[in-house]
């Protein structure tokens, strides 16, 4: 993961974390590397996996309130209701 000036890790875009999951995946599927690499691409993979789904699910939710869903459901209201009710 990059780091920042003080050597924090960066916040990566959904994208970025994505293409580096896949650099991660073809190594790891390569097999010729290292059992302790092996081990720490593992443990970043997994972590990207975890981030890419939250955030996937952080933008369901805003979807969700953008298109009128609740609870995976799509809000009803009556179309003929009259506006002087």
């Amino acid at each position: 993961m990059s780091t920042d000036k003080e050597g924090k890790p960066s916040e990566r875009s959904f994208e970025e974390a994505i293409a580096r999951l896949d650099e991660i995946v073809q190594r790891l599927e390569a097999g010729n590397i290292a059992l302790d690499e092996s081990l720490s691409l593992f443990e970043e993979g997994i972590g990207l996996a975890k981030y890419c789904s939250v955030r996937l699910d952080a933008a369901e939710g805003r979807l969700e309130v953008l298109m009128g869903f609740e609870n995976g459901e799509p809000k009803l209201a009556d179309f003929n209701q009259d506006e002087g009710e």
